[in-house]
């Protein structure tokens, strides 16, 4: 199912329809504000499993990331001190990942490497979603294979066309980007960057 969701003005009724596949394990895709990427309610193991299984990703040898609505749901599901809280507050929401340890709240899929990436993007449909399902959700970014049109990866209906089958619905949040969120890492005693992407950190 796609479904057209404006950013500006969220439709309940189409937010419901996505929050219901959300809340019955299902797997949705949707914009951020970097590229379109895949999505489930994070904790719900199950579901999470099927998008590590979809995507190929190793829970033990990859961290796994959650969308927050904002800095004050960080702190139950990663432990975060006070420099690294004022980084995130200089820079989210915003196009980046910030790597940290993670607390017990979260289900046993994110402790293997005992680290989860948080994200808070600058996007009003995803953070919608993840403030009325009261839970945060697992993303990882569509990708495409090389030789694939960048559109199966910017353009909604053209990407439902490819992953209709799978996820039970495409949010058609607009064209989406290309340039994946900036990673820092900030597990060690300072923040270090390791993949450069959309967005200049404000440190």
């Amino acid at each position: 199912m796609l479904v057209k969701i404006y950013e500006d003005n969220p439709n309940q009724r189409e937010i419901d329809k996505v929050l219901e596949v959300l809340r019955n394990g299902g797997i949705v895709i949707y914009p951020t504000d970097t590229l379109y990427a895949f999505g489930c309610d994070a904790l719900n193991v199950r579901a999470v499993e099927k998008i590590c299984a979809l995507k190929g990703i190793n829970p033990q040898r990859n961290n796994l990331s959650i969308i927050c609505y904002d800095l004050s749901d960080i702190s139950e599901y990663a432990r975060v001190n006070t420099t690294t809280f004022k980084l995130m507050r200089r820079n989210l929401p915003g196009p980046f990942t910030f790597i940290l340890n993670t607390t017990s709240t979260l289900p046993r899929i994110y402790k293997n490497r005992k680290t989860v990436g948080i994200r808070v993007p600058d996007n009003n449909i995803i953070r919608e979603l993840v403030t009325q399902l009261g839970n945060p959700i697992m993303t990882t970014s569509v990708n495409g294979d090389e030789d694939e049109a960048i559109e199966y990866r910017t353009d909604p209906e053209l990407i439902h066309e490819k992953w209709g089958e799978i996820a039970e619905i495409v949010v058609d949040g607009g064209h989406g980007g290309l340039e994946p969120s900036t990673i820092v890492d900030c597990t060690g005693s300072l923040p270090e960057i390791t993949r450069q992407g959309k967005g200049e950190l404000i440190s």
